[in-house]
């Protein structure tokens, strides 16, 4: 049997988010004698280059083809409308006979707009992955005319108000992940994150993780920490912040920082960037703080359970489909900062409801994210898609 060829396009000029780590993750574990995936990267390699080559992933970069300009996160060397239709559509075009791809399979916004209609009008089945906002243009206007499939990471994340039926065509797979690697000595990696900082033992460490935008509101995480220390002002409160701008034009780390100083919290706010591996830091901290609004699903809280590190997440977006409030985390008010400080104190207060949380919060994770699980869903869609 010839195998399914799959094209991955995805934009070159980001930092590394959950939407790519999840897509090449799926790219690394596709069984190659039913499946041929093809990798591009618009404009340079970046950051989801060098993730994809530590897979030991091959891609062609293509230098030439500006993307669609969206609205809402304008970039340098992306188009309007009118110069997409002269000129990136034609070459999208062209590259797709050339590659000749059965599906494309597309996982982030610009790269979802840019490369349905081409893949529509050349014949090809697209797969639009849907990781955003349940009111996102794109999902709700283009994918219901353009795309063959399309795949949310939450019930949340469906379509809210799509132009036609969407029918069977759109299906939730939760986002792979791996739960093979032992988790790190929490201990030790407290331990690590105190003398890095040069922080006292008795330091309470609330973390942040992510990619620094403005749905995932880091700036909220900044005002809970600062209600979280006037209830506690005999022990010093520390937020630290990890995760990289997927924009150079962010401001959002600054906007933390001058909501720390505003805060009073100026010396306890630490913007701490990107870090590989994540995983002994995440199990470092005494309690994951989850402040995103609309967030569809996001990785890290799935990553935090795993390393038995707490959470407390919004009531909100995806969130609430991984959480059962007060059984394996908490779930507070997305408006107010304050609501935070509850729950935190109750986990740092009484060990045995740590463990308790803690311990549902590990069980049950593999048959429902486990990265076999993802496999077999997608690897269903492309079939049918291919077979259609």
């Amino acid at each position: 049997m010839t195998p399914i060829r799959i094209l991955f396009p995805f934009a070159g000029d980001t930092g590394l988010g959950g939407s790519h780590v999840s897509a090449l993750d799926l790219v690394a574990m596709l069984d190659r004698a039913r499946y041929e995936p093809r990798i591009l990267l618009h404009g340079q390699a970046g950051k989801v280059g060098d993730h994809a080559r530590a897979l030991g992933l091959d891609f062609e970069v293509v230098e030439d083809i500006p993307l669609l300009r969206s609205p809402g996160h304008p970039r340098p060397g992306d188009v309007g409308p009118a110069r997409y239709l002269a000129h990136s559509l034609p070459r999208l075009m062209r590259l797709i006979r050339r590659i000749d791809p059965a599906i494309v399979h597309s996982n982030e916004g610009r790269i979802h707009t840019s490369w349905a209609l081409p893949t529509r009008l050349t014949g090809r089945k697209h797969l639009w992955h849907h990781r955003q906002d349940p009111t996102a243009f794109g999902v709700n206007r283009m994918a219901p005319i353009l795309s063959h499939a399309i795949v949310g990471v939450s019930h949340f994340a469906r379509p809210a108000r799509p132009v036609r039926p969407i029918g069977d065509r759109f299906s939730v797979v939760r986002s792979p992940f791996d739960f093979s690697e032992p988790a790190p000595d929490r201990a030790a990696a407290r331990q690590a994150i105190l003398a890095e900082l040069s922080l006292p033992a008795d330091a309470v460490l609330l973390g942040w993780f992510g990619t620094l935008t403005p749905r995932k509101r880091p700036v909220h995480f900044v005002q809970a920490v600062a209600d979280i220390q006037r209830q506690l002002p005999g022990r010093p409160v520390h937020g630290m912040l990890f995760g990289g701008a997927l924009s150079r034009q962010s401001s959002l780390g600054e906007d933390c920082a001058r909501a720390a100083d505003a805060c009073g919290m100026a010396g306890a706010i630490h913007v701490m960037g990107f870090r590989s591996p994540i995983a002994p830091y995440m199990a470092g901290v005494d309690v994951k703080l989850v402040t995103a609004l609309d967030e569809p699903f996001g990785r890290t809280l799935i990553e935090a359970m795993h390393l038995g590190t707490p959470v407390v997440a919004t009531r909100h977006g995806g969130n609430v489909e991984a959480i059962d409030d007060g059984q394996n985390g908490f779930l507070v008010d997305p408006d107010d900062p304050a609501a935070f400080t509850a729950p935190v104190l109750r986990l740092l207060a009484d060990p045995a409801l740590r463990d308790r949380i803690t311990g549902a919060a590990r069980q049950g994770l593999e048959p429902l994210y486990g990265r076999a699980t993802h496999l077999a869903a997608i690897s269903a869609i492309y079939d049918r898609l291919a077979g259609d």
